[in-house]
């Protein structure tokens, strides 16, 4: 008896706990999402003075994960792995300020692009150096962040790099401009946008140049290259944060002006 008691017992309880399993809600689509971003990346994605990570990117994803009903996670990853940590399944996305390229495609999927984004020069203030074009950077000592759009297109680029008197990759920009005000650079290639508020931050220090260096690029959200089903429902909240003006406000609130790509 005590034996077939303790054999109903354990049948109980394997279908108490598959029924539970099915009633928990405990579905794929409710996930947490382990976001990867570079968290010395302002205004895109940064810890503030209270060592919380925020950003213009952060807030759109945080209202992007809220709208699929699902807990988020931001995760501070070295940013020349990011393909890897993505790969890996370390991370689900990487949304923070990532220029779509044809190298990324092919690893990565992205999203429909949210902004545009170009590649300019940044300088101490009033010293130009008569930089009017790329090639004036001849002979000066460049820098730019390691694993950025920038470091690709100058290191793909031989008849560039090989004019530059020396050039300088970093960890982030923050280090980038701390060496651009100390004289170590002559000249720092950014992202327009991270380097205007960058040089907000800093008034009466630095000087952009309207000098585009390289393509004018995009910036997405990039997932693991088969992962359409995330990709897809990503996709169709952010399509609805910008129809509806929630993604305008967000810029407006970083950059005082929407500068969020229209849908075609």
């Amino acid at each position: 008896m005590k034996k077939i008691f303790l054999m109903a017992l354990l049948l109980l309880t394997m279908v108490l706990t598959g029924c539970g399993g099915g009633d928990s809600g405990g579905s794929a689509d409710n996930k947490k999402i382990v976001i990867g971003l570079d968290d010395e990346y302002p205004p895109m994605g940064f810890k503030d003075e209270n060592n919380q990570i925020v950003g213009f990117d952060v807030d759109l994803a945080k209202e992007a994960a809220q709208r699929l009903g699902t807990e988020v996670e931001f995760k501070a990853i070295d940013w020349n792995s990011k393909e890897a940590e993505l790969k890996s399944g370390r991370i689900d996305i990487l949304w923070n300020g990532l220029d779509i390229t044809p190298e990324r495609q092919e690893n990565m999927l992205f999203s429909d692009p949210y902004m545009n984004n170009r590649q300019v020069i940044f300088v101490r203030a009033g010293d130009d150096q008569g930089i009017m074009a790329e090639t004036d950077l001849a002979d000066k000592a460049v820098g730019t962040q390691s694993g950025s759009t920038a470091e690709a297109y100058i290191t793909g680029n031989a008849d560039l790099l090989n004019t530059f008197g020396e050039f300088k990759t970093y960890g982030d920009y923050i280090s980038a401009f701390m060496d651009l005000e100390n004289g170590r650079l002559d000249a720092l290639v950014c992202d327009e946008i991270v380097g205007l508020y960058n040089m907000s931050k800093q008034p009466g220090k630095f000087e952009v140049l309207d000098v585009t260096v390289g393509p004018v690029s995009e910036f997405g959200i990039a997932f693991a290259k088969e992962n359409t089903a995330l990709r897809d429902k990503v996709q169709k909240v952010f399509d609805e944060m910008v129809a509806d003006g929630t993604a305008a406000k967000i810029s407006e609130q970083w950059f005082g002006t929407n500068l969020i790509k229209a849908k075609n």
